[in-house]
């Protein structure tokens, strides 16, 4: 049996320092024998095994072996999802464990006895319940700010006076809107709206 990890982050500003403690204190490292695998800066709006980590992991994967994520949801984040990885996991006979949260108590939560399945379904739907709550609010919360006259968004970062004389003359001699953007750690569009000004 061989043991699989799989790590995730959303963004590249993201750490997996917490993942990789949880999973050094099971003693799942390299070092130890674990395969890893990862998606790094990859959203969870993609499906698990959408994913080019997962997809690496699933070639990879023989009956018998587990599939050991730090908390769910690195691996999913909705009912339908943890449903898919769940069949995936059954049909080529690999354990499903995790290390945090409220099913970390259960070893393999690809098990297909009724308790586990009903224990996964109610989990992940309240989960799943309080992200959309969630959200609503923040819907909720805009829409009477918008009322209230506030505008919402990040601020616009604009090209001081004489950053964008330079810049026009860059732009000028060939550099790309892109690169100026990163140069100034500024937006395309604050670039654009500057050239415009000057132009």
């Amino acid at each position: 049996m061989a043991e699989l990890v799989y790590t995730r982050v959303s963004t590249d500003e993201q750490s997996t320092q917490r993942q990789s403690h949880l999973l050094d204190e099971a003693g799942l490292t390299a070092e130890a024998g674990a395969r890893m695998f990862s998606d790094p800066a990859t959203s969870s709006k993609i499906p698990a095994l959408e994913r080019a980590g997962f997809r690496e992991l699933a070639r990879f994967a023989r009956l018998g072996d587990r599939l050991t994520v730090s908390e769910l949801y690195r691996l999913c984040r909705d009912l339908a999802d943890i449903l898919a990885v769940r069949d995936w996991c059954q049909r080529h006979q690999v354990k499903l464990r995790v290390l945090s949260g409220a099913l970390s108590s259960i070893t393999d939560l690809a098990a297909t006895d009724a308790t586990t399945t009903m224990l996964v379904n109610i989990v992940v739907s309240v989960g799943q319940f309080q992200r959309d709550l969630q959200n609503e609010l923040t819907r909720d919360g805009l829409a009477a700010a918008r009322a209230a006259g506030s505008v919402s968004g990040r601020r616009a970062r604009h090209v001081e006076l004489g950053v964008t004389e330079q810049s026009r003359q860059t732009y000028r001699d060939g550099s790309s809107i892109a690169a100026l953007a990163r140069d100034h750690r500024v937006s395309r569009g604050a670039i654009r709206t500057a050239l415009v000004v000057l132009c």
